[in-house]
């Protein structure tokens, strides 16, 4: 076994690194320009307040929340490379213990990820829809339907192959947006005033007219559309490690600029329409030349497809980190490429794409979904934003971090937050229930790791040493296994769990020629395959620790033979017997049984509701996962599955009395 000394995934900078990031990072915020001045407007007369400050309001949002807060100073706050608000809790938890911060990171996660049902919806419907253009009467939801569905079946390649094939369909797209707003800014160039913030507050303090109702709104509402325009931030963050923190910053230079001359060009054009109504159209498609137009639609959809890549690897990244904060339920995570920041997750990809598919048949429209985006990814940028003050602390930062920089971020949130809450009741409480979903299994895994914790005990192995060696000689127990191992979570090569030894000796005498305590290392290089021997008696008791790679197929039943025999050869050890092995494979390292102790509930148990509703929903969610064969891939002919029941208190209330007569009763 060797390892490779090829690992990390802190990307340079590079032209390849650039097209990357266009194609996975910025897919949803690149595709906002389809529907945010669409959601400002609707059922409204156009006016030059709501236009000036809708733009207005654009700049400053794309400017101060995704320029300043997550591409300057959020993306210092990386985790060994690695992005999203579970890697800045896991950043600042070590020096900064405070018990509301894991519920902070498991809010904010969760509303993430419930967010991610609805953006790929939201962007792929808005793009489909432009086929209006062809055929007024065409049905989008089957075709949005089977765009979803081909979206997640890429999923399993790996973000480095399906990065390298949208970036330059993206780079196309954002070259695209620039120049067709460049065109509609040169029919009206009045409209470079929005940029003055002075609009953006004038239109939040403003009143509209709805021409379908006559009723007049605030423009403070307005501000929920707004913030369309910055809903990929929060993903761009969790897929710092996907391309890396250079790249995707180099890249948002040219990003921005073609985002903000798109978006003055859209309200270029609404100015030459003062006084009138857009009738549900979208002033993106209608401000494009018609000459223009097909290749625009056609482009926009292609874009709309890639969109949905940013949030989908974004939401593996923040499981991934969840998982090895023990915050989350141990699924599968496969690396499809080189590096560790790119992964695919089969249960998550298959969650979100029933969910995606299930938004689409409820709201059917892009209009529709726009009154529910949103509302949920306000709260993960409030919750990074609390956790970002924490890392300015651990950082030292200085006085006008904590207070103005941090004071700005949550002003500014929390008013698109209030402006969101509107949509809970127009399918934002949708996203809520998502959300909620992945809060109670975080929860759950949280107290139950909790709970174990606190009862899990670590003895001595040399404690008990002679008690194994007089197992291991006594030929009148009969013989459980040539080698018997244990798989172990101790990291201490001196100690294994209490309840181990409690199996071998006292529950089953369980006899053998060699007792094996086996734990597992994961490194953060891909293909590290290493193993460290400590020798407690020879010819009777080992403790091994393997050091694998993040990459490395964990085939502990086959590397533990392969170390064996290895040990046999060099003579360390001697007290196999061939001579009854007829099996090739066990002529040097004899048979083995693998040992695992199952947990499950007890009934004799005195816990509080919420510790007992949070075990057993950890329990039941355990069935869904890979279990631990599958995890370590050993063979199921060498294992045995022994059931340990999980007592936390036993309930013993009431004392019995001894009668020496018979009651009468």
């Amino acid at each position: 076994m060797q390892t490779s000394s090829s690992g990390g995934h802190h990307h340079p900078l590079s032209a390849a690194g650039i097209l990357v990031s266009l194609g996975i990072i910025y897919g949803d915020i690149g595709t906002s320009p389809l529907y945010v001045l669409s959601a400002i407007i609707t059922n409204k007369v156009i006016s030059e307040d709501i236009v000036y400050g809708g733009i207005s309001a654009v700049f400053w949002t794309i400017t101060l929340l995704t320029t300043v807060k997550y591409v300057i100073y959020t993306l210092q706050a990386d985790n060994n490379g690695e992005g999203g608000i579970f890697s800045l809790f896991a950043l600042i938890k070590r020096k900064r213990k405070r018990g509301y911060l894991i519920w902070v990171a498991m809010i904010g996660g969760a509303m993430m990820l419930a967010d991610s049902v609805i953006t790929p919806p939201i962007s792929v419907s808005s793009a489909i829809e432009g086929l209006s253009f062809f055929k007024a009467d065409i049905d989008t939801v089957p075709i949005v339907i089977a765009v979803i569905i081909g979206i997640f079946l890429l999923q399993q390649l790996g973000t480095a192959r399906v990065g390298r094939s949208f970036g330059p369909i993206m780079l196309l797209w954002f070259s695209a947006l620039a120049v067709i707003g460049v065109y509609s800014i040169m029919q009206n160039v009045v409209i470079l005033k929005a940029l003055n913030p002075y609009y953006a507050i004038k239109m939040v303090f403003n009143f509209y007219q709805d021409p379908s109702t006559m009723l007049s709104t605030s423009g403070f509402w307005l501000l929920g559309g707004v913030f369309l325009c910055s809903t990929g931030a929060e993903a761009l963050f969790a897929d710092l490690g996907h391309v890396g923190r250079d790249n995707i910053r180099i890249s948002w230079i040219f990003v921005k600029i073609c985002l903000i001359l798109n978006y003055l060009g859209q309200g270029a054009f609404l100015l030459n329409h003062v006084g009138e109504t857009l009738n549900g159209q979208n002033p993106f498609f209608l401000m494009i030349p018609g000459f223009f137009k097909v290749f625009m639609v056609i482009l926009a959809c292609l874009a709309a497809i890639i969109a949905s890549q940013a949030v989908i690897s974004g939401s593996y990244s923040l499981i991934s980190e969840a998982i090895r904060l023990n915050i989350f339920p141990k699924i599968e995570v496969k690396y499809p490429s080189m590096s560790e920041g790119q992964i695919y997750i089969p249960f998550i990809n298959n969650f979100l794409l029933v969910g995606c598919i299930l938004v689409v048949l409820y709201f059917e429209k892009a209009a529709n979904m726009e009154a529910a985006y949103g509302l949920s990814i306000t709260v993960t940028m409030i919750m990074t934003t609390i956790l970002l003050r924490e890392y300015f602390i651990v950082k030292r930062k200085s006085f006008a971090y904590l207070v103005g920089l941090i004071g700005v971020f949550l002003f500014i949130e929390s008013l698109f937050f209030f402006s969101n809450l509107l949509k809970f009741f127009h399918g934002g409480y949708i996203a809520v229930l998502i959300s909620g979903i992945f809060i109670v299994l975080m929860f759950s895994r949280y107290r139950t790791i909790r709970i174990k914790k606190a009862l899990r005990e670590f003895v001595p192995i040399n404690m008990y040493k002679d008690q194994l060696i007089e197992l291991s000689h006594d030929v009148s127990q009969e013989k459980f296994a040539t080698n018997l191992v244990f798989l172990t979570t101790s990291s201490n090569e001196a100690e294994v769990e209490n309840k181990v030894f409690y199996s071998i000796l006292h529950k089953q005498p369980k006899r053998a020629d060699n007792y094996w305590f086996v734990h597992v290392h994961v490194t953060r290089y891909p293909f590290t395959c290493e193993y460290k021997v400590d020798e407690i008696v020879k010819n009777d008791i080992y403790r091994i620790t393997f050091y694998l790679g993040f990459k490395v197929e964990e085939k502990i039943s086959q590397f533990l033979k392969q170390v064996v025999e290895d040990m046999v050869k060099r003579g360390e050890i001697t007290n196999i017997d061939n001579r009854y092995h007829l099996v090739d494979d066990e002529k040097l390292s004899g048979d083995f049984k693998f040992l695992m102790l199952e947990e499950e509930l007890s009934a004799e148990n005195d816990l509080g509701f919420w510790d007992r509703l949070a075990i057993q929903i950890n329990l039941w969610f355990k069935s869904f996962t890979a279990s631990p064969e599958k995890w370590f891939n050993i063979d199921k002919n060498l294992l045995v599955v022994e059931k340990v029941p999980l007592v936390i208190k036993q309930s013993m209330d009431q004392t019995l009395v001894r009668l020496e007569t018979k009651p009468n009763y």
